[in-house]
């Protein structure tokens, strides 16, 4: 399956690439010259930011330190990026970089609570994006409105809607703290069984909010650092290739579609042919042409790529590989 989506996303990227105009894509790309190193930086950041939402919701008296932590997210996005199994391996491999310094319970149920955190901050990104779309039709960078195809129109109400109905039910969840795992498995109850676990860890997410108040609003703080340093990102990308700065509101929107392909097509790795094709039709939609589009998502490919190497490399030095951590007893046990 790996090699067949790499493939097909392989083959869009250039069949995309051929129709836009390499030399255009080339031009742009140019244009981005040592910004390149302050992109990397701002990608740092992100990591950074994500570590220390981590760090914060690890349970005292254990404690996470911010370099261990930074370090296994890094190594965990490599893995997450490179394999089409996505969170299913670049999460445990988080936990097995953290071994020694932190029980590995504790790890997973601190990690749990901050992907919960994060997937509703992801949710949040994503409906602002299509509320903006919506409500003035995008901003170019000539300014004006844009009338929204009408399936691009119809997706985004859909997904708004979607994502009230996923906030409701967070909402009625974190208040009523529904025994969901002990309801569909009695056993759950037995505390030794691995669904006896997944059980304990189910309430420590659900009590979180109200066992740990001082640390909520700093760890949603750090998850909304995190977007900001992506429309940051895009905004320094746009501006290198355009060479003015776009509105601020266009860099937002490029970058909630790049979250929404990101969420989508997670299983293919590093996402070839379907970034550009997304990010390239809502430049095109937004006037910047297509070709920016394009440009904008391999630029950020460029970025992925040498911090999948200095992960790759951290990787390398804790022995770590996908099928180990698949094949770790601890972790999925």
């Amino acid at each position: 399956m790996g090699l067949l989506t790499a493939a097909a996303g392989t083959a869009l990227f250039a069949a995309l690439v051929w129709s836009v105009g390499p030399a255009e894509i080339w031009t742009g790309f140019r244009q981005i010259g040592w910004g390149l190193v302050w992109i990397l930086f701002l990608g740092g950041l992100r990591f950074a930011a994500r570590a220390a939402a981590w760090s914060l919701c690890v349970e005292p008296p254990h404690t996470l330190g911010f370099g261990d932590a930074f370090n296994a997210v890094v190594c965990g996005d490599a893995l997450g990026n490179a394999t089409p199994l996505g969170p299913l391996v670049g999460e445990p491999a988080k936990i097995a970089c953290v071994r020694g310094r932190l029980p590995g319970a504790v790890a997973l149920t601190a990690l749990a609570i901050e992907n919960v955190i994060y997937t509703l901050s992801v949710a949040a990104m994503i409906a602002a994006g299509g509320i903006a779309l919506l409500s003035i039709g995008g901003a170019g960078l000539r300014g004006g409105r844009v009338d929204l195809p009408l399936r691009v129109r119809e997706f985004s109400e859909v997904a708004i809607a979607a994502i009230m109905v996923l906030f409701a039910a967070a909402l009625w969840v974190m208040w009523r703290r529904p025994a969901i795992i002990g309801t569909l498995f009695p056993a759950a109850r037995a505390g030794g069984s691995r669904i006896g676990k997944l059980r304990a860890m189910e309430q420590q997410v659900l009590t979180f909010a109200s066992r740990r108040r001082r640390v909520v609003v700093p760890v949603v703080a750090l998850e909304v650092a995190f977007h900001a340093l992506g429309v940051a990102e895009k905004h320094l990308t746009l501006w290198l290739i355009l060479g003015s700065p776009p509105a601020l509101l266009t860099s937002f929107i490029v970058e909630t579609t790049d979250r929404l392909i990101t969420v989508g097509f997670k299983f293919v790795p590093f996402q070839p042919g379907v970034g550009e094709a997304g990010t390239g039709l809502i430049t095109h939609l937004l006037g910047l042409g297509a070709a920016t589009g394009v440009t904008v998502s391999i630029v950020r490919k460029a970025r992925m790529g040498i911090w999948f190497l200095i992960g790759t490399a951290l990787l390398v030095r804790r022995g770590l590989t996908a099928r180990r951590v698949l094949e770790d007893a601890e972790l999925n046990g």
